[in-house]
C-alpha cells in the first residue's frame, strides 16, 4: 500500500479544517473516543448555533473542525495557527495529512507543512472567490515544486451549488495555474460541510463528472521519477557492525535516484572516484537501493568522507557553486537584512553565507517578479535572492532534484530559521 502526503492550503474560514474533518469522518477514520469528544466539545460551544462549522448526525451536533484545531487558541478564535498532521488509511493508499494555517502571518507555516508533500488542496470559498492569500498559496506550491495541486471550491452549499459559478471560478484558477507553470491541476466543487464531493458525491452537484476529493487522493500517481540523479548527502561515518572488519560505512538517506553494487561513484566536493561494494541496512545487504531509502554504503577505497558529503553517480554529479540565485520564501518578522549575513543549512552541510541582493519581488497580485524596491525582504514575501556562501554546496536546480535543490536559512545569533530556499538554473561553479 502506497503512501500519499498532502497538505491543505487557502485563505482564512475556506474551510480547510472541516474539509479534513469531513474526510475523515466520511471515510470511517475517526475512533469512537475522539467523536465522544467532538459530541461534548461542540455542545460546550454552543452546538451548531455556536458554530457556523458543525454539523448535525442522527441529531448530533459534531464540529468536524476540531479534529484538526488541536491547540486552545486555535478552538478559542475558530481559526487554525499551526500545522496540524492526521492519518488515515483507505484499502487503497495511506495518507498523511498537513492542515496549515490560513492567516497571511502563517504563510512560513503553510510553506513548512508543504515542503514534504506530494500534492496540495488549495480551498477557495465559492463565495468569495480567488483571494490574495489563494494566489500565494498556489504561487508557493508552484516554487516547492507540488507536481499534483487541486483547487477545491467548497461551500457550494451556500451558492446553491451553481454550476456557473464553479465554471466561473475554475477559469480563473486554471488561468493561474498556466501563468504558474502548474501541471498536474484538477478543480473540484464541493461542500465540506454537507459532504458532497468529498468522499461521497451527494445529489446536488450531479452536473459534476469529475472524481470526487478522496477518489482523486486515491488514484493520483506520486511515485518518484526513475531516472533521477543519484544524490547521497553523507549524514555519518560508522565502523562498528558492520560485516565487513576495519571497513568505514558512510550512513545517510538517498534523496534521489538508486544505486547498485559495482556501480562507479565520485564523492564531491573532493572529486574522488571509486565503486559502490556494498549497501547495507537493518533488514540486511541488498544489492541495490532507490530513494528515500536510508543505507550505508561501502565503499571499494579508503577515502576521507565526512558529514556534509555528497555520493553521486561519476556521469552525473552535482554542481559546486559558491554563489547562486534562489527563489526564498521570508519567514521571520525581523526583515532580511541588506548584504547580511546568515547560516545556509543544505542537505547534510551548513555553511556561512552573504545576502548579495535582492533580483526581484513576486508580485501576489499578477504572480510577476517586479525589481526589488529596497534590499530588505518582509514577512511572508517571495523573493529572487543572490547569495555567496564560504564553502562550496553541492547543488542542483530546485525543479531538477528536491533534496539538493532546497535549503533553510538561519540567522547566526538566534538560530532561528528565517527562510526557505529553492537553488534556481543560475548557478556559478566554484
Amino acid at each position: 500500500m502506497n503512501l500519499l502526503r498532502f497538505s491543505t492550503a487557502g485563505s482564512v474560514d475556506d474551510g480547510k479544517s472541516t474539509l479534513i474533518g469531513r474526510l475523515l469522518y466520511d471515510a470511517k477514520s475517526i475512533f469512537e473516543d475522539q467523536y465522544s469528544a467532538l459530541v461534548r466539545t461542540t455542545a460546550r460551544r454552543g452546538g451548531v448555533g455556536g458554530n457556523v462549522d458543525a454539523v448535525m448526525d442522527d441529531g448530533v451536533a459534531v464540529d468536524l473542525a476540531l479534529l484538526t484545531d488541536g491547540l486552545m487558541a486555535e478552538r478559542e478564535q475558530g481559526i487554525t495557527i499551526d500545522v496540524a498532521y492526521r492519518y488515515f488509511a483507505t484499502p487503497e493508499r495511506k495518507f498523511i495529512i498537513a492542515d496549515t494555517p490560513g492567516h497571511e502571518q502563517y504563510t512560513r507555516n503553510m510553506v513548512t507543512g508543504a515542503s514534504t508533500a506530494d500534492l496540495t488542496i488549495v480551498l477557495v470559498d465559492a463565495r468569495k472567490g480567488v483571494l490574495p492569500q489563494s494566489r500565494r498559496h498556489a504561487a508557493i506550491a508552484s516554487l516547492l515544486g507540488i507536481r499534483h495541486v487541486v483547487f477545491a471550491v467548497n461551500k457550494m452549499d451556500l451558492v446553491d451549488y451553481d454550476e456557473a459559478r464553479f465554471v466561473a471560478l475554475q477559469t480563473e484558477l486554471d488561468a493561474i495555474a498556466t501563468r504558474l507553470g502548474l501541471r498536474d491541476v484538477l478543480c473540484i466543487p464541493l461542500s465540506a460541510l454537507k459532504g458532497d464531493m468529498v468522499v461521497e458525491r451527494g445529489a446536488r452537484l450531479d452536473w459534476y463528472r469529475g472524481p470526487t476529493l478522496l477518489e482523486h487522493l486515491e488514484r493520483v500517481d506520486v511515485a518518484l521519477p526513475v531516472d533521477a540523479a543519484f544524490r547521497f548527502p553523507v549524514q555519518l561515518v560508522s565502523r562498528p557492525g558492520l560485516p565487513e572488519a576495519y571497513v568505514r560505512g558512510y550512513m545517510g538517506r538517498i534523496e534521489s535516484g538508486s544505486i547498485r553494487v559495482g556501480e562507479r561513484v565520485v564523492v564531491q566536493p573532493g572529486g574522488r572516484e571509486t565503486v559502490v561494494t556494498g549497501i547495507v541496512t537493518l533488514d540486511g545487504s541488498l544489492d541495490t537501493a532507490a530513494a528515500p531509502r536510508s543505507v550505508t554504503l561501502l565503499l571499494a577505497d579508503d577515502i576521507d568522507i565526512s558529514r556534509g558529503d555528497l555520493v553521486a553517480r561519476v556521469e552525473r554529479p552535482a554542481t559546486a557553486v559558491k554563489a547562486f540565485d534562489a527563489m526564498v520564501c521570508w519567514m521571520d518578522a525581523a526583515p532580511m537584512a541588506a548584504n547580511g549575513r546568515y547560516l545556509i543549512k543544505h542537505t547534510t552541510r551548513t555553511t556561512k553565507a552573504l545576502v548579495d541582493g535582492v533580483v526581484g519581488k513576486l508580485d501576489i497580485a499578477t504572480l510577476e517578479s517586479r525589481p526589488a524596491s529596497g534590499a530588505a525582504l518582509a514577512m511572508n514575501e517571495i523573493a529572487q535572492v543572490r547569495f555567496r556562501v564560504r564553502d562550496a554546496l553541492l547543488v542542483d536546480a530546485y525543479r531538477d532534484d528536491h533534496a539538493t535543490g532546497a535549503f533553510i536559512v538561519i540567522d547566526e545569533v538566534t538560530n532561528h530559521t528565517v527562510a526557505a530556499g529553492m537553488v534556481m538554473d543560475d548557478r556559478r561553479a566554484a
